[in-house]
């Protein structure tokens, strides 16, 4: 039958989810900085056994063999190791081994000279381990129980915390939830993961989306480790590997890699494309992304807060690829530079403000998707845009004039509306502002 002790134990790792022997490597721990504190000093290296069952303990000073020193040399070498390590913290930085390779080392708790050590065990050599047993002289004293029970405490918070660091290592680049806590110093917000509270930093922050206090989103696991302050768990709403792990959880298909993911682009919090392909002739990979009625693009588009997702049908074939990455605009044709990696797509006019996307968006989207730099031309006005951001107007007299012109006369027409609005007082009634939606629809 187990014994009280035992069972607390067993309770303990059941309530705090850890390993037996991790327990009860932490209660020797403290029972040894307890005997340490009321029958032994600072030089020891006190080691203990304890038997739960009995609650009796074996107790040993345990310390290296190391050769002989000469103690004034001994002593000389500790100030200048002293000076040193003073010198390198004035630098911020740490003495390297090099630096103090030249000087004795001997650390009274850990180590024990070979002449004294044979006191011991006159058999014994340089580098052996020797044990030196010692008595527990009586029961121990109020202080150093509150020693061991401060110690207990500490060693289980930091294996329940590296219980946790491994669970959540395990689950790096995966997808977790979390509820939003509170902005930190960094301007990030602290996420409770339930266990452990991760990091959401600045830059892996979506713009457009609010995080709330006791609000609860999904989060992707950048990384987990060890930072400045203990375990670090960087979390991300941004990384474009958030889209691929929400397809691999929404879509069988591509779990089964029945389906591949070939590229993905991401606008966080506005638009992706995902370019997937397949090798059996008898699955459509879009089909089987976007689901009956959109039924699974709808659940992607959820997870990820409302951002729109474009899916593509990868090609190999450089031409219909980057046709593919341009859509919903419908391209006439595309001309490829190899050396430069460079491509010039023609689209009609109609066509031009949908290739290039609110922003240029679609362009730089479908760049980074397929590699190429893209410029989009614009055959009836000879209007052309490129992916990099550098806009380039190359227009005939005649076209230039009128669109001048044309520019000009919906410049003026802006203006009346404003004015007509002004004078009617046309406004948004949530917010009681003039909104971009009623000039443009008055503009009409």
């Amino acid at each position: 039958m187990a014994s009280e002790i035992v069972k607390s134990i067993q309770f303990i790792c059941d309530e705090k989810g850890l390993n037996y022997d991790i327990v009860i490597d932490a209660l020797q721990t403290a029972l040894g900085a307890a005997y340490r504190k009321d029958f032994g000093n600072k030089q020891q290296n006190i080691m203990v056994i304890f038997d739960p069952e009995t609650g009796g303990m074996k107790v040993w000073d345990e310390k290296i063999v190391v050769e002989d020193m000469d103690l004034e040399q001994l002593e000389k070498d500790q100030e200048e190791l002293a000076r040193r390590r003073e010198v390198a913290r004035e630098e911020e930085r740490e003495p390297e081994e090099s630096e103090t390779v030249d000087l004795l080392h001997f650390n009274p708790k850990s180590d024990i000279m070979l002449s004294e050590a044979k006191e011991h065990n006159k058999k014994i050599k340089v580098g052996d381990t020797l044990k030196i047993d010692l008595e527990v002289a009586g029961d121990f004293g109020r202080m150093a129980a509150q020693t061991a029970k401060q110690v207990i405490i500490q060693k289980l918070r930091e294996a329940e915390r590296n219980t946790v660091l491994a669970d959540f290592k395990q689950q790096e680049n995966q997808i977790v939830q979390g509820v939003v806590q509170r902005r930190d110093r960094s301007g990030g917000f602290l996420i409770d993961l339930g266990k452990i509270t991760g990091i959401l930093p600045p830059q892996e922050m979506v713009s457009r989306e609010r995080y709330n206090p006791g609000s609860r989103m999904k989060f992707f696991i950048v990384s987990v480790g060890e930072g400045l302050r203990g375990p670090e768990i960087i979390l991300s709403r941004k990384d474009k590997r958030m889209v691929e792990t929400v397809f691999l959880q929404e879509i069988p298909e591509i779990e089964n890699a029945e389906v591949q993911i070939r590229g993905i682009a991401r606008d966080p919090g506005n638009r992706s494309k995902v370019a997937v392909s397949t090798d059996d002739e008898g699955i459509d990979p879009i089909g089987s992304c976007i689901g009956q009625r959109g039924s699974r693009i709808n659940i992607i588009i959820d997870e990820l807060g409302g951002e729109k997702i474009d899916v593509i049908q990868y090609s190999d074939d450089a031409v219909q690829y980057i046709k593919q990455a341009l859509s919903p605009a419908k391209v006439d044709f595309v001309k490829l530079n190899e050396d430069a990696k460079e491509a010039t797509v023609s689209v009609v006019s109609d066509q031009f403000s949908l290739a290039i996307g609110r922003g240029g968006q679609n362009v730089r989207l479908a760049a980074e998707l397929t590699g190429w730099q893209i410029k989009v031309l614009d055959l009836g006005g000879g209007e052309e845009v490129s992916s990099d951001g550098v806009d380039v107007i190359e227009k005939t007299d005649e076209k230039s004039d009128a669109s001048v012109v044309e520019n000009e006369e919906t410049t003026e027409d802006i203006k009346e509306t404003q004015e007509k609005i002004e004078e009617d007082k046309i406004v948004d009634p949530a917010e009681e502002v003039v909104t971009e939606e009623v000039i443009e629809e008055i503009a009409e």
